[in-house]
């Protein structure tokens, strides 16, 4: 699934309403007004008319077909959007050019708040290249330290929002830096017991494997080479637990901000030191050697085939790995 089939499946659910508070912000307006023109959503901007104004004139976009309230303070204008869909005038509430604590604040209100008195948690969904589902990180935002019983919470909140984009039954991975119990590493503990309440039937509507580390989550070359490839959410999470805020945050924003780049290793070795040994199903490496000498090798996992390259850092060049052949480098 990707995000063209994720907005099919939303146009058929009927055209929804936004409150926007503080939608003076450029990305906010551009998110709003893609979402009008594909007829999923209309919008009630709440915020600084004159600078949503402004905006939208800088990025082209027709403010006709939207209603605007002018509200130039945060605090207020995030009340009064959130309003709208307490009151049912809205169907959503959308955060704009607001700090996280404002936004929280105004959905918790007593008198104009969304509370449901039950676990409030955030979940971020991301269609991430080179990987076949998409992925539903939580909880980034909300929660700082979940105890087990808000990580039951957060799971069934992520799960019901799964179901709802047409994933029937959701792999969640509570991550961990291993995939193995350490009792020193308490998140490690909470991710077997998840398993075990799952196991259980406790927790439903999805299939909880835990712990498990990032690469062996997401990336089944990498379940793979660590034998893991038997466990039932490994390379195909669709849900994404973090032990605490501070992993998600910066995993999301990591994933906002770099999505398109690659990944650089440094390594520095002694003499008679060999490094790799592994394959790759599809990913291509390139091996430089900037100071030293070295010799790479590499051997076709099918008919055993093999090539040398002797490198040099008094000569830089690039040797690629090719994706289905073992490769090593000795120093």
């Amino acid at each position: 699934m990707n995000f063209e089939d994720l907005i099919a499946k939303v146009k058929t659910c009927g055209k929804q309403k936004l409150a926007v508070a503080a939608a003076e912000d450029d990305a906010v307006l551009e998110a709003v007004d893609a979402a009008h023109k594909q007829g999923i959503a209309d919008a009630i901007l709440v915020g600084d008319e004159a600078a949503i104004r402004k905006i939208a004139g800088e990025l082209n976009i027709d403010l006709s077909d939207y209603e605007i309230i002018n509200e130039p303070d945060k605090v207020q204008a995030s009340l009064k959007a959130v309003k709208l869909a307490h009151d049912g005038v809205a169907n959503m509430y959308m955060k704009g050019l607001l700090d996280t604590k404002t936004f929280l604040k105004s959905v918790l209100d007593k008198e104009v708040g969304l509370r449901t008195g039950h676990t409030l948690s955030h979940v971020a969904v991301f269609e991430v290249k080179g990987i076949e589902q998409l992925l539903f990180l939580t909880d980034v935002a909300f929660m700082t330290y979940p105890t087990l019983e808000d990580k039951v919470h957060i799971i069934e909140n992520t799960v019901a929002v799964a179901h709802a984009c047409g994933v029937e039954c959701p792999k969640v991975a509570p991550l961990a830096a291993v995939e193995v119990v350490n009792p020193k590493m308490p998140c490690t503990v909470d991710a077997d017991e998840l398993r075990k309440m799952n196991a259980e039937g406790k927790i439903t509507g999805c299939v909880v494997d835990g712990p498990l580390s990032m690469d062996i989550a997401i990336d089944p070359e990498a379940a793979h080479h660590k034998g893991a490839q038997d466990r039932p959410a490994a390379g195909h999470a669709d849900i994404l637990l973090f032990p605490d805020i501070q992993a998600g945050n910066l995993v999301y924003k990591t994933l906002v901000h770099t999505a398109d780049c690659g990944q650089v290793s440094i390594n520095i070795s002694r003499p008679g030191i060999t490094k790799g040994q592994h394959w790759h199903n599809s990913k291509w490496e390139l091996f430089i050697v900037v100071a030293g000498h070295g010799l790479i090798q590499e051997r076709n996992i099918n008919t055993g085939e093999t090539v040398e390259f002797e490198v040099s850092g008094d000569k830089i060049e690039s040797v690629y790995m090719i994706p289905g052949w073992t490769h090593n480098i000795i120093n």
